[in-house]
């Protein structure tokens, strides 16, 4: 038997990823979300969601674009900083001990201590509530060379991704792996 919680945020895990973006005066900035996803597979679209109070969301729809730094665990307490300060009051990146680099294809900032980055154009946005949502199309992903796969896919143990659980509100490293994409459930196609 299932217990009802009522209509609250608890999907999870949810991803653990830092929007940067530009403020108005070109200043870097980066912030922690968990609300975020790939919304689209063509063109390739990835959607975050953030509050209009935060320093980003200005940020965000001023520039028309965002970059999404994907963290490795070992980088925990950084990307808990940045979810918590605001870069209206200081520069989170110098705080944080972690260096802006600029984005090859967009005009955002990304985290160059990170493993992994997803570039994104600003293609729509849509108002929910207390969140917007931003809706990017992904024009560029970069990642660390030596953490690909033999196939030159990015390895999940390699980048060592962090993950929320939005009832417990930690942070998770993933774990092993559980079966086969696209496979282990082909048997059951037979019946």
């Amino acid at each position: 038997m299932k217990t009802s919680l009522g209509a609250k945020t608890l999907a999870m895990p949810t991803p653990v990823w830092c929007v940067g973006a530009y403020d108005t005066d070109g200043r870097p900035n980066a912030m922690t979300i968990a609300w975020g996803g790939i919304c689209c597979s063509k063109p390739p679209m990835l959607a975050v969601a953030l509050r209009a109070a935060t320093y980003t969301h200005g940020c965000v729809a001023a520039r028309g674009a965002f970059t999404v730094s994907v963290p490795s665990a070992h980088h925990v307490a950084a990307v808990d900083f940045l979810g918590l300060a605001s870069g209206r009051d200081m520069d989170k990146f110098a705080a944080a001990g972690l260096t802006p680099a600029r984005a090859e294809f967009v005009d955002a900032p990304y985290i160059a201590e990170f493993p992994m980055v997803i570039e994104c154009r600003l293609a729509q946005t849509v108002e929910l509530g207390l969140h917007t949502q931003f809706i990017g199309e992904i024009v560029d992903v970069k990642i660390e060379a030596g953490l690909l796969d033999d196939a030159g896919h990015p390895s999940l143990p390699g980048v060592d991704p962090l993950v929320f659980s939005p009832g417990s509100r930690g942070y998770y490293r993933i774990g092993e792996s559980a079966g086969a994409a696209f496979s282990c459930g082909r048997p059951l196609l037979k019946k």
